[in-house]
């Protein structure tokens, strides 16, 4: 059963987590600490929510860097620092945005 901390999941699917969030994906087996959103894959020219490092760990190599949506999150273990100036981030960030 996962305990109290790990039930949080984001309330609205507009907002994106905030740098330092730490989740765990479906049919993940380790949890990934959230340090980019909005990364763009050059290969596919594709768009993604997040890019994530393994935790408790960081970054090792690209190797170990992974890009992901906010629908691919089970578990949010941790919700990462905010204050105004990620308040008013997340509204550029909803301004280009596609809408999904």
């Amino acid at each position: 059963m996962k305990n109290q901390a790990e039930q949080l999941r984001p309330a609205d699917e507009k907002t994106l987590l905030p740098l330092g969030s730490v989740v765990l994906l479906r049919d993940g087996s380790k949890k990934l600490m959230i340090y980019g959103r909005k990364q763009l894959q050059i290969k596919t020219n594709r768009l993604f929510d997040y890019l994530g490092v393994v935790y408790p760990e960081g970054y090792i190599d690209e190797n170990f860097s992974f890009l992901f949506n906010h629908e691919d999150i089970d578990v949010v273990a941790h919700v990462g620092f905010s204050n105004y100036e990620e308040e008013a981030f997340q509204k550029i960030l909803q301004e280009v945005s596609p809408a999904k």
